[in-house]
């Protein structure tokens, strides 16, 4: 049975070889909005960037997080989205050893990098400062995706992550 989707704040995460863009919505998942870009740390034991999302999603009262699962344009999954897996469990495990009641689940984010690349574009940033921003603005795009699709539906959209 889809679990429903109910009113809360909602993080989008980009998961990329080197950095993580983060994006959230407001309580009421009206507008998904860039927050911040971290460097991604590789280190299983000290993940930095996982533990920092794990203090942002108790700060803000996340419902729940959606992790980009970067599938192939059609369909397949690649080395990309097993590392998107992996985090998304990662995370998972972080959040519950802290006692957070965050759920992770992942969603589709296929094109999510090319609209804001085109995004950034259209509102004037140059293409030096692309790789700054175009993170967060790719989880902006998955994220108001997927929380436009949860108002609508009123189930919580992609696929949960479990531990």
């Amino acid at each position: 049975m889809p679990e429903a989707f109910e009113r809360g704040v909602r993080m989008g995460v980009d998961v990329g070889q080197v950095r993580v863009g983060i994006a959230l919505t407001d309580p009421d998942c009206v507008l998904a909005t860039p927050h911040q870009t971290l460097t991604r740390d590789t280190n299983p034991r000290k993940a930095f960037d996982v533990k920092i999302i794990t203090r942002l999603c108790e700060e803000r009262d996340v419902r729940t997080v959606y992790v980009g699962l970067p599938r192939s344009l059609d369909g397949g999954e690649n080395r990309s989205t097993e590392m998107a897996r992996d985090y998304a469990a990662s995370l998972l495990r972080r959040l519950g050893s802290r006692g957070c009641t965050t759920s992770v689940r992942l969603v589709d984010e296929r094109l999510s990098t090319v609209t804001a690349h085109q995004s950034l574009l259209d509102s004037g940033v140059s293409r030096r400062h692309h790789m700054d921003r175009v993170d967060q603005a790719a989880a902006v795009t998955f994220l108001q995706t997927a929380v436009d699709h949860g108002v609508r539906s009123g189930t919580e959209p992609g696929e949960q992550v479990h531990g």
